[in-house]
């Protein structure tokens, strides 16, 4: 269900210290407290595994360098204390040791008693945060000229960083501001910092002129509705920022879609619960059975819950039919369309539609996960564990078939112009890869006793098709016909 904005409620459907100087008279006052007796500062695993492979160190350095920085930190703080308005700033070098700015050269005796290294400078911390603040109070330059200024402790100088050919706009800033020249440098870059954004599901986000819900994050981008846009319909984020272009959508046959975003988001295995900040990590895909409760989250009616009540239904809504849904007893309404649904924390599909509301309650279908991955050749991005990720791509699917159509009109049943018996109920996948230049569909038949009978189809406007139907023991086949066009095409089949 998407909803047209305005908005419309309708109802549908974290120590070793630095050296200390060991000839310090017993006594002397230092200005610094006594050592509290804290116990060492080590990195958790993770910040270790990241800082070997990030910086390219071993455990046991790791373990040396955040202690180290740990107690620089603390040292630099304190001699903000100690040096008041003579204190220019501190860091830390390549080894970890502690330099301290001073403007009083008469400082640079206790800055070594103290254990770090003194560099006497012309400007303060406080002078140079005025310019900074100068800067700040400024009418903004463009940012597709100037894009940013700092304070740069090591070279006792606040850095104006302009793109290539706006060093006359930075100077005409630096004017502006009343700040004095010599006090500030510019710097030509190429870098044009942008914000990012996570991408979660059950968050809203803008097809055109309407509004959707993410379904889940998947490597380059989300699954959602298709019928929330078609291929090529640009997205905006809950927060209005440019987010993506739909890469995929099929609807009505199906009614599913992913969207490619840009590098200022960040797929992420996460879904909103829509409880303060409260959010579901997805840890897999595996299905959930009919009976078994499952929640959905969406940017209307946040997290509910329900239980699903059947599976491969088809339903017939005005704008097309879809087959494939999970009816379920959870509620939804209008702008949910596209939203998580989850059991425990499997990825289960994304919100089709339905009917009702939650004031009143209804009935809500949604999309299986599995057959979108499928179509698209995504992956979902999860913690890690749970269920067995589905297969992307028809030749990656156990049974795999070839064939060719010679024209319109023209079918073949598979496998191999015959048929299969399923010896357990569950779920039937097929996936059909054709020539891009035609248009194929796929059909799954059951024999009843007497005749063959359709019992799932996927007849989009491409030779992309693919189909899930959760069916009982008996004999089935597969039925690949050309609704326009020829060629080979390649049929992937997985049995329950």
């Amino acid at each position: 269900m998407k909803v047209t904005l305005p908005r419309t409620l309708a109802a549908a459907a974290t120590a070793t210290l630095l050296a200390i100087a060991p000839t310090q008279a017993a006594g002397a006052s230092t200005g610094l407290p006594e050592s509290t007796g804290n116990p060492p500062v080590t990195a958790s695993p993770e910040m270790t595994e990241a800082m070997q492979r990030d910086l390219d160190l071993t455990a046991a350095q790791v373990q040396d360098r955040v202690a180290h920085d740990e107690a620089g930190s603390d040292l630099a703080d304190r001699f903000e204390d100690i040096l008041g308005d003579e204190f220019a700033g501190a860091w830390l070098d390549a080894d970890q040791h502690l330099v301290v700015a001073v403007t009083d050269a008469k400082e640079t005796n206790r800055i070594r008693a103290l254990g770090a290294t003194p560099r006497v400078v012309e400007r303060s911390a406080d002078d140079l945060a005025a310019l900074m603040a100068a800067l700040d109070r400024t009418a903004r330059p463009s940012p597709s000229q100037v894009t940013g200024w700092y304070v740069d402790v090591e070279t006792n100088e606040v850095v104006i960083e302009a793109l290539p050919d706006a060093r006359g706009a930075a100077q005409r800033f630096v004017r502006s501001a009343g700040a004095d020249a010599d006090t500030i440098r510019i710097e030509i870059t190429t870098d044009k910092p942008q914000l990012f954004y996570d991408v979660r599901g059950g968050d809203a986000y803008y097809p055109g002129s309407s509004r959707c819900s993410i379904g889940f994050s998947v490597n380059g981008g989300f699954v959602t509705a298709g019928h929330c846009g078609g291929v090529g319909t640009t997205t905006r984020g809950y927060n209005q920022v440019t987010q993506g272009v739909v890469r995929g959508s099929r609807f009505p046959g199906n009614d599913y879609a992913w969207v490619e975003v840009n590098s200022n988001w960040t797929p992420t295995p996460l879904v909103n619960r829509y409880s303060g900040s409260q959010t579901v990590t997805v840890a897999g895909s595996a299905e959930a059975a009919v009976g078994a409760s499952v929640c959905r989250s969406g940017s209307t009616t946040g997290w509910r819950c329900g239980t699903i009540q059947a599976k491969n239904q088809t339903v017939n809504y005005p704008q097309g039919s879809v087959s494939g849904l999970t009816r379920t007893t959870a509620c939804a309404e209008g702008g949910d369309s596209g939203g998580s649904w989850l059991a425990g924390q499997q990825a289960q599909g994304v919100t089709s539609g339905g009917s009702g509301n939650c004031t009143v309650g209804g009935t809500t279908y949604f999309q299986p996960i599995w057959p979108i991955l499928s179509a698209y050749g995504r992956t979902l991005v999860t913690s890690g564990g749970g269920g067995t990720p589905p297969p992307t791509g028809c030749s990656s699917y156990p049974n795999v078939y070839s064939g060719s159509l010679s024209g319109t009109g023209s079918y073949q049943f598979q496998p191999n112009g015959s048929y299969f018996y399923s010896s357990r109920s569950g779920t039937h996948q097929g996936c059909l890869s054709g020539p891009s230049t035609a248009d194929f569909d796929l059909y799954l038949q059951r024999w009843n006793g007497s005749s063959w009978v359709t019992v799932a189809s996927s007849t989009g406007s491409t030779s992309s098709e693919t189909i899930s139907y959760n069916g009982s023991t008996g004999y089935y086949r597969y039925v690949v016909y050309s609704y326009s066009g020829s060629g080979s095409y390649t049929l992937g089949i997985r049995v329950p």
